[in-house]
């Protein structure tokens, strides 16, 4: 049996070995900006802290980590209250309307905004508290409706509604591919579908999209953000 590693997802991670894990992640995103003639400083790294305790939250931040993503509304609500000051947090799962108000004016960017009724309750939630709340547009390349998105021939459609509505401006577009697709088809399809909006759209500056796995394949095909959890803190706890 081969023995195990420290990038082995279901070896044990405390706080003390985030900041190595971190960094490699760190240099596997500038490798492959670099790779492709991109400035590293043009992706952002969002480290996904779902079901991890608030310690290793607290150590990504220690060793320079500033961008947090949660995909559960109350889990982040609870982080909240304790979180380290200078955390910017992304909210990157499904949101359901009635959370609504647990994320909205809490986070830099809501990562998943796939229909107009929830950018509707986004919009007025956030005119509520007179903020404007930056989203993203989730988009479903694949037909894989169960992870919810926008089809893509619906995307202009959803963009414009956004750009009716005050208190919410749409920033970019997101895609989580299928696990038994080809990563390089499917972010090469969200790339593709931003360059046909851009004329129209032209805010749509940001591209969210990679994960432990195919982080090297997602900056390669234009990605400015990548969501990472697993290659920085473990695997989830299996309880949750």
């Amino acid at each position: 049996m081969m023995a195990a590693t420290q990038d082995d997802p279901m070896v044990g991670v405390g706080p003390g070995d985030i900041p190595d894990r971190l960094a490699r992640v760190r240099r596997r995103i500038d490798d492959a900006a670099r790779a492709t003639g991109r400035d590293p400083r043009d992706v952002r790294l969002v480290a996904i802290s779902k079901f991890q305790p608030l310690a290793a939250v607290q150590a990504a931040v220690a060793a320079g980590q500033s961008d947090f993503g949660e995909n559960r509304a109350q889990e982040l609500a609870s982080k909240l209250e304790d979180a380290p000051d200078g955390v910017r947090w992304h909210f990157v799962g499904r949101l359901q309307r009635n959370k609504v108000k647990l994320v909205v004016g809490r986070v830099d960017l809501i990562h998943s905004v796939d229909r107009a009724s929830l950018a509707e309750t986004v919009s007025a939630q956030a005119v509520g508290h007179d903020i404007v709340q930056r989203v993203l547009v989730q988009v479903d390349v694949a037909g894989e409706e169960r992870k919810g998105g926008c089809p893509p021939e619906q995307v202009p459609a959803l963009l414009a509604r956004i750009g009716d509505l005050a208190g919410v401006h749409a920033y970019g577009l997101m895609t989580i591919p299928p696990i038994d697709s080809d990563p390089a088809a499917m972010f090469e399809r969200l790339r593709a579908l931003r360059a046909r909006l851009l004329p129209t759209f032209p805010q749509l500056t940001e591209l969210s999209m990679g994960m432990s796995a195919d982080l090297e394949v997602a900056v390669a095909s234009g990605a400015t953000i990548v969501r990472v959890g697993t290659a920085i803190f473990g695997a989830r706890p299996r309880n949750r």
